[in-house]
């Protein structure tokens, strides 16, 4: 029965947004309220639940996403981007600037959250696209299924690392294993799949599109690389800090410190308005118009993610979760296919990732030392299940189409199908890994 009435309130949410186009964060409470409701859930813990998942997901997005767009529109206004793309387009030369789009991804996205990674990047896409003419999403495709990828398959992002000491698994053996999947899953999602996305030609956002400027006026390549890459290169150095330093050193704490999202989007902030406004006699109103203006291309995006948080929430505290794993707890399947299938399901119904993947860590844990199979890969086909076709209860899944202005049945058959072919990939790299190894 609650199965049943998940799927009804999918169905109900896609109806509300498409077929009666109502506001996207309404659709979100007034679901979420019916859904609690129909789960028998008291009527004080279903408002608790909805400011909860509200507050729990603008708490650890918003900095990042106003931060993000702050940057992005200074990358673009400045010329920065501009100056990005064109270096790219010269080194890989237009024939493969997807390939280099996804590469880019796959190196920002192993140091960088995949929020953080998101917001920075999709400016990047836009401008690429602006300068070739091709479409925003047959170019986002690639960069974003290399972003997802090591979201969910590898160390240090939470869910994966958090699945590494469930699963007793060695890190390292799990990165080194994790990028031998994550190659032909992310070539299979994005440059392959995206062959098929050429018509998806929707304007993008207008947050991050600058009109193109002369040669002579743009900044120099090394400044505009610093001040796009500055949250990359703080993460990166922060996360090896940590992990040469002893805990109860000073500078273990400073590294710490810095490498928070919150410390680390405002230096990034703080460092372009320096290097791209100030220093090239950008007048400070100018700047601070441009802030503004940030803030409020974002605003829409903000409510529709947190109506997503709220809905997950929602659905945490039912126990849906819990409901799903006791069901499927005595199946019969070999190790890896089982903690693959639970963790999809429990990411279809419920949306979120990390969900997911923890709560069938605690179900199949017991698996590892009595069947054998190789822990590490337990950790990688769980991940890979945790990616399976994200869709409306997915907070990504509503970033993607308010960035790249789909409706949301394109989204379905972009977004969600890059994020099916990156799980259903990565299960059979673990299969034929296990084979192997």
């Amino acid at each position: 029965m609650p199965l049943l009435i998940v799927t009804a309130a999918i169905l109900l949410l896609v109806l509300l947004v498409t077929w009666l186009r109502l506001n996207t964060f309404l659709s979100f409470l007034i679901v979420s309220l019916l859904m609690g409701l129909a789960l028998h859930m008291p009527v004080t813990e279903i408002t608790q639940s909805i400011q909860t998942g509200i507050g729990k997901t603008l708490g650890s997005l918003i900095v990042v996403i106003v931060f993000g767009s702050m940057l992005g529109k200074l990358v673009a206004e400045s010329g920065a981007g501009q100056k990005i793309a064109g270096g790219l387009m010269k080194l890989f030369g237009p024939g493969y600037i997807q390939w280099s789009l996804m590469l880019t991804g796959f190196i920002v996205g192993i140091p960088l959250f995949y929020n953080i990674g998101f917001v920075l990047m999709v400016p990047l896409i836009f401008t690429v696209a602006a300068q070739t003419g091709l479409p925003v999403v047959y170019l986002g495709i690639p960069m974003l299924a290399s972003l997802s990828v090591t979201h969910g398959y590898l160390p240090p992002h939470p869910s994966p690392t958090a699945l590494v000491a469930q699963f007793h698994a060695n890190m390292g053996l799990t990165l080194l294993y994790g990028i031998l999947v994550a190659i032909p899953a992310i070539i299979l999602a994005g440059p392959v799949f995206s062959r098929f996305l050429k018509n998806y030609r929707s304007a993008p956002g207008k947050m991050f599109v600058a009109p193109p400027m002369p040669e002579e006026e743009l900044p120099g390549m090394g400044a505009s690389l610093f001040a796009a890459m500055l949250p990359v290169l703080l993460l990166a150095v922060t996360a090896l800090s940590r992990l040469w330093l002893p805990q109860e050193h000073v500078l273990y704490h400073v590294a710490t410190w810095l490498g928070e999202p919150l410390i680390v989007m405002l230096l990034a902030v703080l460092n372009g308005i320096l290097l791209l406004g100030v220093q090239r006699g950008m007048p400070s109103k100018k700047i601070m118009t441009l802030m503004d203006d940030a803030v409020r291309d974002v605003a829409v995006i903000i409510l529709v993610i947190a109506g997503s948080g709220a809905l997950t929430q929602l659905l945490h505290d039912s126990r849906v979760s819990d409901y799903i794993a006791a069901s499927l707890r005595n199946m019969h399947l070999h190790p890896l296919l089982l903690a693959w299938g639970i963790a999809a399901i429990i990411r279809v119904c419920i949306g979120s990732a990390t969900v997911a993947g923890l709560t069938t860590a605690g179900i199949v844990a017991p698996l590892v030392a009595s069947s054998g199979v190789n822990p590490n890969l337990m950790v990688l086909a769980t991940g890979a299940g945790s990616l399976m076709f994200s869709h409306v209860n997915d907070a990504g899944f509503w970033m993607f189409r308010e960035y790249f202005n789909l409706s949301v049945k394109d989204t379905i058959k972009t977004w969600s199908v890059m994020e099916t072919i990156v799980s259903v990939a990565g299960l059979i790299g673990c299969l034929i890994l296990n084979m192997i190894i």
